[in-house]
């Protein structure tokens, strides 16, 4: 019996090694998995204030008529948001909390609007506090630019329990323990116990090891004194870090747990039985929980490859012209937004609404009256999904710079039918824009012409046409549905 009793000890012993570095691997994923959330959403606000940054009343200084596009903005994110336009020395030219900006002293945390100014690019700062309500906050700031020179910084200090609401829908079960930390290392969103632990130093375990790596598992003790198996990533985007774990007690439990329930069996019959059993009952709920695990990790390899684009696209574009950088970066925001939808539904597919929807989310910021959707329910396969949001995003950036989202009086009507007069359903979507600038056809056809009509081509099997019509251009797109629908 004895040998038997070993036996099974050592099953126990190894189970509980695979288990512990499958729980590290698993970690790791889900850290990384949570900076791509963050980040999906930082560079949602992001993209949100530059297109408040290219509007006509901002560039004119017409601030009372800005006020009413900027509550709009705040209005998304809930209570306790807060838009502020200053000058490079502080001075604050606009509030969404006050019409009376001259009461109000000079912004806080000057060192941020001087990069805003210096680099001409979005800032991320770190927790701060705010100078006009004292309170703890973090800050969103892009450039307002004017003939390539930046005027004003054009700061968004999102309510601090976006962050909280994010780590808590991101937290795996109540045995972990999940955090976000800013540049310096100070929390600033955390489950559990969150006002406790609310702009305090990370433990020193973390502390001492998050500043010399930019991701790395490690054994760790939370704020709380609990001995964690953990991991943390650092976001290329912000410079903010995610920290994860899992409870040690939790992975050694079920060591001693089997090894004293071996310990107590006795009979060669028996012990067969119970080791069986064990064995059984872990492949079965492995087994049950395959499907959930793959599309996780599907999920994961999606969305470090869209954040591994974006590192590469920041070092490509380096030296290259805002211009050519922001167009790139919407184009990946475009493509992440339309995975982020698919990723929700667990990659059986999305509507077709809710994918244009999110690919016209930024421009429906300002005036979404502008914006007119008609047409049926047509569920779309993941591939389809994707492609027709780049299809989207591409005409709307055209319609934003040159057509008829370009000026204060233009509109644009997106409608949609099925075709049923061939042997495989077709979908017909048709953008029309009336109200913009005077039409003339290009004398080059650019980059987005030939991306909408090559994936139209190519990858959805059927065609784009864009015709630049006097009173506003009109693209049509013409594709075969996936029968599996």
């Amino acid at each position: 019996m004895l040998p038997l009793i070993v036996f099974a000890v050592g099953i126990a012993v190894y189970n509980y090694k695979q288990d512990r570095n499958d729980a590290t691997r698993r970690v790791l994923e889900n850290v990384r998995s949570m900076r791509l959330v963050l980040d999906s959403e930082v560079q949602r606000m992001t993209g949100g204030l530059q297109v408040l940054a290219l509007t006509n009343s901002l560039r004119n200084d017409d601030f009372q008529n800005f006020r009413r596009i900027a509550l709009g903005f705040v209005d998304q994110y809930g209570k306790g948001g807060l838009v502020l336009i200053s000058d490079r020395s502080g001075r604050l030219l606009f509030s969404s909390a006050t019409e009376d900006t001259a009461s109000l002293p000079p912004r806080g945390h000057l060192e941020i609007i001087e990069k805003v100014f210096a680099t001409r690019l979005p800032q991320y700062s770190d927790l701060f506090t705010g100078a006009i309500d004292g309170r703890q906050v973090l800050t969103v700031e892009v450039p307002v630019l004017r003939n390539g020179e930046a005027i004003y910084d054009l700061c968004f200090s999102p309510p601090i329990s976006i962050f909280q609401d994010l780590v808590e829908k991101q937290q795996p079960d109540k045995l972990w323990t999940v955090s976000l930390l800013d540049n310096k290392g100070i929390v600033f969103a955390r489950a559990p116990n969150p006002s406790e632990t609310f702009g305090k130093r990370a433990s020193p375990s973390l502390y001492a090891e998050m500043f010399r790596n930019s991701e790395a598992s490690l054994p760790a003790v939370s704020l709380d004194g609990v001995a964690l198996a953990a991991a943390y990533t650092r976001s290329q985007l912000t410079g903010w870090t995610v920290a994860a774990g899992v409870a040690e007690s939790s992975l050694i439990a079920p060591l001693w747990r089997n090894i004293a329930i071996t310990s107590l069996i006795g009979g060669i019959l028996l012990l067969t039985g119970l080791t069986f059993a064990v064995r059984m009952a872990t492949t079965i709920a492995r087994g049950e929980m395959l499907h959930d695990l793959l599309i996780e990790e599907l999920n994961h390899r999606v969305k470090n490859t869209l954040a591994l684009m974006q590192a590469i696209a920041v070092q490509t574009f380096r030296s290259s012209s805002r211009d050519e950088r922001t167009k790139f970066e919407g184009r990946l925001s475009a493509l992440a937004e339309a995975h982020n939808l698919l990723s929700q539904e667990k990659w059986a597919g999305s509507e077709l609404r809710d994918v244009i929807a999110r690919a016209l989310q930024p421009f429906l910021l300002n005036s979404p009256e502008r914006i007119h959707m008609a047409g049926p329910a047509v569920p779309l396969s993941p591939r389809l999904a994707v492609v027709l949001s780049m299809i989207v995003h591409e005409i709307a950036t055209n319609a934003a710079k040159y057509g008829a989202l370009s000026n204060e009086t233009g509109g644009v009507t997106l409608e949609w039918k099925v075709i049923a007069d061939a042997p495989k359903l077709r979908l017909r979507l048709i953008w029309t824009e009336i109200g913009g600038p005077p039409v003339t056809a290009p004398v080059q056809r650019g980059f987005g012409s030939r991306l909408i009509e090559r994936s139209a081509r190519d990858q959805l099997g059927g065609e784009a046409t864009v015709d630049f019509l006097p009173r506003g251009v009109v693209c049509t797109v013409i594709c075969t549905l996936d029968e599996a629908r």
